[in-house]
């Protein structure tokens, strides 16, 4: 018999171990990699950021039992009297024409739950049927003779949807329904309101970015809603209201640019000092019946949401609504969704009786949700970047002032256990088994443990799982935060970034480092012993948010500074220029027209050549040229018949774009390889 070679047995032997060993180890999931960069500041965590809606024909509006429980998620700021009825309701003799109106659900009685709730209230005057001297009325009331102190006044509801651009929904008896007619009486409403109180903040509506009526232009106006209510209004106004029912889980990804388009657009309309004027979203929920709107699905895009966008500097979200009542009924997860939108149950049946939702007052899985945000993001506490490389995982960040830091990892998946391995960049955990909560599918409750490591960590399925770590060490004498940055001289390579100096610790500042965030790292663009930094060799078109951080002679570095965004341009000059115009748009897409002006040699033949900046961008049809797309590259060349472009000559050639999100359009072309000038 052949002598068999001792590594041949051996291959033999791990080749038979591995046929018989368990199928589950082939089907362990990899590990997420969790990324947390503590020097990439975002927001502060503001003291009204978790709210939600009160309505007036709630039974249990201020009742003690639900101002409790609200106290309990953590809810900071209340919103009254309730959507559509905030244009049909007045508070002097508690009416709603058209509307029922529940006993003991009056101003008072509402104020009455905020306070026990310890929470702010945010009021919506009535625009829709009422007047600017009744509104000031009920300043007066609120602050005046009861002490109330309501810092937060809503001028109107969604008042787009009275009939002007088709769809109506809103009470409104003005004859006039246009933008126009709806900012003039803000500057009305506003005039009379801080003739009582003077110290009160002032909202008007605007349409959110890529959702209908918004960026539509009506017959007669000088332009959409957004424009003329804010070139009209914005001296006037403190802060712009966005409603938000996305109708699927998956758009979290569309809020930063929701948020920098409304942004754009309060500096481009509302005048000098718009800076100052605050974005409160006071309607938000998923809106997504097929997908659960009471059970877990919902509940994680609720956290997800809520977290990403006071990361992006929302003042307030606030949850529709408390109570809102049975609706369709469906099996989601292995749980009974009742469609839902409160956070409480109602208690109340379907119209056959055949279904009825869990006793009154029962909290929904967004409600355990909206409490996880409470306990994650505190007031005060400020974001900083987090990321997975995981698309069924995402992951969200804060750094309290103690120098703590909290992560907050969602996973969605339905069915797979993640673990997951975190790394931290500007911030050292601490030894030993961290604080834990977690939410999982189906629960009544949050659970506190400590488990795991600071850098080990399992994710059920379907659950929400927050991490609160000690830092290894608190490092006396730090130097403190640098203040605010500004940018100027902005251009397609260049920008100078100034920021107030930060206050030194035990030993003198040394230099400033300018970081950008790149995701959930940071790249660094230069350093300066004083506090402007000039960058050079940035990218046209790009969006950059950095912050500052001090770093003293003994190498310890302060927090990162708040964040700064900017966009740069296209060059000043070049051999071609290019000119975008919308046409006309609706809401999902437009017609785009391309001014291209040739100011170099002449042209025999021509390509020219933009991005889409988003994935939910596309192109549909285009003209006077030959359009192709790939990816997300779109190419346009001259038509055979017409190939020369003389020098100083001008063609125009126009499409259709389609969207399904906030429509950031291309900035940065190319005509034969060149980057033009966009004008």
């Amino acid at each position: 018999m052949p002598k068999i070679p001792l590594r041949a047995t051996l291959a033999a032997l791990l080749t038979l171990t591995a046929l018989n060993a368990p199928a589950a180890y082939a089907d362990e999931p990899a590990a997420v990699e969790v990324t947390v960069n503590a020097r990439a500041a975002l927001a502060t965590v503001p003291e009204t950021g978790l709210g939600t809606n009160h309505a007036i024909w709630d039974t249990n509006l201020g009742t003690n039992e639900t101002a409790d429980l609200l106290k309990d998620a953590g809810m900071k700021l209340l919103r009254y009297p309730g959507g559509s009825y905030s244009d049909i309701y007045h508070w002097a003799d508690h009416t709603a024409p058209g509307g029922y109106v529940a006993p003991n659900t009056d101003f008072d009685s509402f104020m009455s739950g905020v306070r026990r709730t310890g929470a702010q209230p945010m009021v919506t005057a009535n625009y829709g049927t009422g007047t600017a001297e009744e509104a000031a009325a009920w300043v007066r009331h609120a602050n005046v003779t009861k002490g109330y102190g309501v810092k937060y006044w809503e001028i109107g509801n969604e008042n787009y949807g009275n009939g002007h651009y088709g769809s109506a929904w809103e009470a409104d008896d003005h004859a006039d329904k246009s933008p126009n007619e709806y900012a003039r009486h803000v500057v009305a409403y506003a005039d009379a309101m801080k003739a009582v109180d003077p110290t009160i903040k002032i909202g008007a509506v605007l349409t959110t970015p890529a959702n209908w009526p918004d960026a539509i232009v009506a017959e007669g106006d000088s332009g959409s809603w957004n424009k003329v209510v804010l070139s009209t209004a914005g001296s006037k106004i403190d802060f712009v209201i966005l409603h938000w029912y996305p109708g699927a889980l998956d758009r979290t990804g569309h809020i930063p640019d929701m948020i920098q388009l409304t942004r754009e657009q309060l500096a481009r309309y509302a005048g000098p000092g718009s800076e100052r004027i605050g974005i409160a979203m006071t309607e938000f929920n998923t809106g997504s019946s097929s997908n659960g709107t009471n059970t877990q699905p919902g509940a994680l895009a609720a956290a997800d949401a809520y977290a990403t966008l006071l990361a992006n500097g929302v003042f307030t979200v606030d949850w529709w609504n408390v109570h809102n009542g049975i609706g369709t009924v469906t099996e989601v997860e292995g749980h009974t969704d009742y469609g839902d939108f409160g956070l409480l149950s109602s208690g109340g049946c379907t119209s056959d009786g055949s279904v009825c939702e869990p006793a009154l007052n029962t909290p929904f899985a967004p409600y355990y949700a909206l409490q996880m945000m409470s306990r994650f993001a505190r007031p005060g506490d400020r974001f900083v970047r987090a990321a997975t490389d995981q698309p069924e995982v995402t992951a969200h960040a804060a750094r309290r002032p103690n120098g703590d830091l909290a992560v907050m990892m969602i996973n969605t998946s339905s069915d797979t256990s993640y673990p997951v391995e975190l790394g931290y960049s500007g911030f050292a955990p601490a030894a030993g088994a961290p604080t834990v909560l977690s939410h999982t599918n189906g629960a009544t409750g949050i659970t506190t443990s400590t488990s795991g490591t600071a850098t080990t960590q399992t994710l059920p399925p379907l659950s929400l799982t927050t991490v609160i770590l000690k830092p290894s060490s608190v490092q006396a004498g730090r130097p403190g935060t640098p203040g605010q940055p500004a940018v100027t001289a902005v251009t397609d390579r260049t920008a100078t970034i100034t920021w107030p100096a930060a206050r030194p610790g035990t030993r003198p500042i040394a230099k400033y480092e300018l970081h950008r965030q790149h995701g959930a790292v940071s790249e660094q663009l230069g350093e300066t012993t004083g506090t402007t930094l000039t960058v050079r060799n940035l990218k046209p078109g790009t969006r950059y948010t950095v912050n500052v951080i001090a770093r003293d002679t003994g190498g310890a570095s302060s927090d990162p500074s708040p964040p700064l965004t900017f966009t740069t341009g296209t060059p000043a000059t070049s051999s071609c220029s290019v000119k975008l115009t919308i046409q006309t748009d609706w809401a999902s897409g437009y017609v785009g027209s391309i001014d291209i002006t040739n100011h170099g040699a002449p042209m025999n033949g021509w390509t020219l050549s933009f991005s889409w900046p988003r994935p939910w961008q596309s192109f549909g049809s285009g003209w006077s040229a030959v359009w192709t797309q790939s990816g997300s590259d779109v190419k346009a060349v001259n038509e055979p018949a017409n190939p020369s472009l003389a020098t100083g000559a001008t063609t125009t050639i126009g499409f259709v774009g389609n969207y399904s999100g906030p429509n950031v359009l291309p900035s940065v072309f190319t005509l034969n390889g060149t980057v033009c000038t966009s004008q």
